[in-house]
C-alpha cells in the first residue's frame, strides 16, 4: 500500500529534503524515509505540499499532462476587478502562451487562515483582496504571473487543494499521512 503525505509547507521552506543555506527544507518538518514532493511549491508560496513513496502516484499527481486541479488562495493587491477576473476565467496571455482558463471567485479571507511569518506587507491607503483560483496546468509561479497579468500582483499565495486532496484544518508545519 502507498503513503501520501498532505503537507502544509510554511512560508520560507522549499521542496526538498536536502539541507540549504538560506531557506528551511522538509527534512526540518518530515522524518519519514523514502518519501519524495508530488510537484512543488515555491519558497514564497505556504499550503498543500503532497508526498508520497510511490513513484506512479507522484508521476499522476505531479505530471501536467494529467491536468490534475490545483486550488489556490490568492491575496492580491488592491480590489480586484470583476473584469480582471473574468480574464482570469478566460485564460491569461503569459510570455510562454496564454494559460487555460481557470475558475476564479472574488472570496472573503479564508477563515481560520494563520498568520504570515513575515507578514505580507500592509499599506492603510491602499486595500487587498482575495481570490479563489483552480488551475490545471503547473507552469512555473503561473498564478502569480496570471494575477500580474490582470494588473492585481500576488501579496500571498496559499495552495488549499489537489485533486480530491485538501488542507483542512492543517496547520503550517503539520501533516497527515493517509493510505492510498
Amino acid at each position: 500500500m502507498s503513503q501520501l503525505i498532505l503537507f502544509n509547507k510554511p512560508f520560507g521552506v522549499i521542496c526538498q529534503f536536502s539541507p540549504h543555506e538560506k531557506y528551511q527544507s522538509l527534512a526540518e518538518y518530515i522524518s519519514i524515509k523514502n518519501i519524495y514532493p508530488a510537484g512543488r511549491l515555491d519558497h514564497d508560496s505556504e499550503g498543500l505540499l503532497l508526498l508520497t513513496d510511490d513513484g506512479k502516484l507522484q508521476h499522476k499527481i505531479a505530471n501536467p499532462k494529467n491536468k490534475m486541479k490545483k486550488t489556490y488562495w490568492v491575496q492580491v493587491d488592491k480590489e480586484i476587478t470583476e473584469e480582471a477576473i473574468e480574464q482570469l476565467k478566460k485564460g491569461v496571455l503569459l510570455k510562454d502562451g496564454k494559460t487555460k482558463p481557470a475558475q476564479a471567485r472574488l472570496i472573503a479571507e479564508p477563515e481560520g487562515l494563520w498568520e504570515r511569518n513575515p507578514p505580507v506587507r500592509f499599506r492603510k491607503n491602499i486595500p487587498t483582496s482575495w481570490l479563489e483560483l483552480t488551475i490545471s496546468e503547473g507552469r512555473n509561479r503561473q498564478v502569480r504571473r496570471m494575477t500580474a497579468a490582470v494588473g492585481f500582483p500576488t501579496l500571498r499565495l496559499v495552495r488549499c487543494k489537489i485533486g480530491e486532496w485538501a488542507l483542512g484544518a492543517l496547520q503550517p508545519g503539520e501533516f497527515n499521512t493517509v493510505d492510498v
